[in-house]
């Protein structure tokens, strides 16, 4: 075949607000009607030159049928393309998101495990609704293939020309609109064909206004390991916030052509955080793209089979078999077995986010291997001072991880007490699952944030100064008054969160763009 990008997957929702969330797939209406997404994840996973897909689309609308169509470098056949159970999506978002954990200051008069002021840094380190085919040979369009997997009748289409393709898709009556055509032309060009996947209604499950449509999983080969953003552009009305997920065997990922950029981890911030955590995350996010222009930020990379903390349960091996590893090339087979090893523990989770519009965006992203770093860990490095920022190391251990720190408020009646050590909650009370930031596309952004309400210190990564920054606004009455910790404090061996079992997952899909009249979003 021609040139073939992968499509890793593209992950932008057209947006009934001025800001979107990340959504796989171009949704037209035979209808006319509107349809809202709300909430789309996709999973990738990348071997050699294997990609597999794997995204969930959610919307809000009229029960009528309605059709996801996303650009795909090659033809798929029915072999290629399988549902996927709901639950694994939510486990990948909640395993990979920034979190936010509290710490207590121990009793200074206690005795402290001088060894465990290393801790963190070995401890877990290993790394059937046939669609009209009139009018194809005119306009160069062709139905490459055509099957049904569960609730989605599926064709495939390559076109000749862009213009084609447009007009067969008006005649097709999907509500293409206005300046699709050019958005069209690159993947045209470059040889990709458009998967289109119409949906009964009358197969779906709904839960109230919501379709709760299965995830869809296909694979295919590609050289190019690409995203394909540019499509999703078409309906844009704002910014668009894209976050990939990329599971990989014992790598972590990057894009080849824009800035990168690791988000600012290991920051102390203000008990008020823990009701705005969504907040205070976005406007950090935006404030890194700020002193970094163009850049894209990567949030996450971590060995697949641990976490710590873990703000939800890891992914096993069969969840791994499930988004695509019993598909990817065979690495090793189990001793006297006969069968093979999907290399479970060998997995890297990589999570890359940025927020573009039609002014930012010049081209689709391309992804490249990356080495290894870690941050996020809160250990103590040679100088004596807590770790900040990332810093290459033999294995990915990094995170988007934010500290809340109780100091100490009880009698101290010992000669030398020893301060700064943190820990649970005082009296043996259970520690709270650390608290992930999820569904950031819709986090609250206004022209009154400002880092000095939620950060108690400087963030040198962004040049962010503390006491330099203007006043916060007054506090509400709904924020709780706090007591920020010591000067001299770190986690001298707090014990931060267990760790679970195998996790991970990764993702990026294809493209996508709303077909039908917008409504603005409440």
């Amino acid at each position: 075949m021609k040139r073939l990008a992968t499509v890793a997957s593209l992950a932008i929702a057209l947006s009934f607000s001025q800001t979107s969330q990340a959504f796989c797939g171009f949704y037209v209406s035979d209808s006319g009607k509107q349809l809202l997404n709300n909430a789309t994840q996709v999973a990738l996973m990348r071997e050699g030159t294997r990609t597999v897909l794997s995204m969930q689309n959610n919307y809000e609308g009229p029960p009528e049928k309605f059709a996801m169509i996303v650009p795909v470098p090659v033809v798929l056949q029915k072999e290629n393309v399988k549902t996927l159970p709901r639950e694994l999506f939510k486990k990948l978002e909640e395993l990979d998101a920034p979190r936010l954990v509290e710490y207590w200051e121990q009793d200074p008069c206690s005795v402290a495990k001088e060894e465990e002021r290393t801790r963190g840094v070995a401890a877990n380190g290993a790394p059937a609704m046939p669609m009209a085919m009139a009018r194809e040979d005119k306009l160069g369009v062709k139905i490459e293939a055509q099957f049904s997997v569960g609730e989605y009748d599926i064709v495939v289409l390559s076109a000749e020309n862009s213009t084609g393709l447009d007009t067969w898709l008006r005649q097709e009556k999907y509500n293409i609109p206005a300046g699709a055509e050019p958005y069209l032309r690159p993947y045209v060009a470059e040889g990709w064909r458009f998967f289109v996947a119409k949906v009964d209604v009358q197969k779906v499950h709904f839960e109230g206004s919501q379709a709760a449509l299965s995830p869809l999983r296909f694979h295919y080969d590609s050289e190019q390991f690409k995203l394909p953003v540019r499509l999703g552009l078409i309906n844009s009305g704002g910014k668009q916030d894209l976050i990939v997920h990329i599971l990989a065997r014992g790598k972590r990922y990057e894009v080849a052509n824009y800035p990168n950029v690791t988000i600012p981890t290991n920051l102390d911030v203000e008990e008020s955080t823990k009701g705005e955590f969504g907040t205070f995350y976005a406007g950090l996010f935006d404030e890194t793209v700020k002193k970094n222009p163009g850049a894209v930020v990567t949030e996450y990379s971590w060995a697949a089979s641990t976490c710590d903390p873990c703000p939800g349960p890891a992914l096993y091996a069969q969840d791994f078999a499930t988004l695509g590893a019993d598909v990817l090339p065979k690495t090793q087979q189990h001793q006297g077995e006969g069968r093979w090893n999907y290399g479970d523990n060998d997995f890297t989770l990589t999570r890359i986010h940025t927020r573009y519009d039609k002014a930012t965006l010049g081209a689709d992203l391309v992804f490249r291997s990356a080495p290894a770093i870690i941050g996020g860990r809160e250990f103590y490095t040679q100088d004596n001072r807590i770790e900040h920022g990332a810093m290459p190391a033999p294995y990915n251990n990094f995170q988007a991880r934010y500290a809340i720190r109780h100091p100490w408020t009880g009698a101290i009646a010992c000669e030398h007490p020893r301060r700064g050590i943190w820990g649970g909650p005082p009296g043996g009370q259970a520690r709270e699952t650390p608290k992930g930031a999820t569904n950031l596309a819709f986090a609250k952004r206004d022209a009154t944030f400002s880092l000095a309400s939620f950060v108690t210190g400087d963030i040198p990564e962004i040049g962010f100064s503390r006491s330099a920054a203007p006043p916060p606004p007054a506090a509400t009455s709904s924020s709780a008054p706090t007591t920020s910790a010591p000067a001299t404090s770190g986690c001298a061996g707090c014990a931060t969160a267990e760790d679970t079992s195998p996790a991970a997952l990764a993702l990026i899909a294809p493209v996508a763009i709303a077909i039908m009249r917008r409504r603005r979003k409440s």
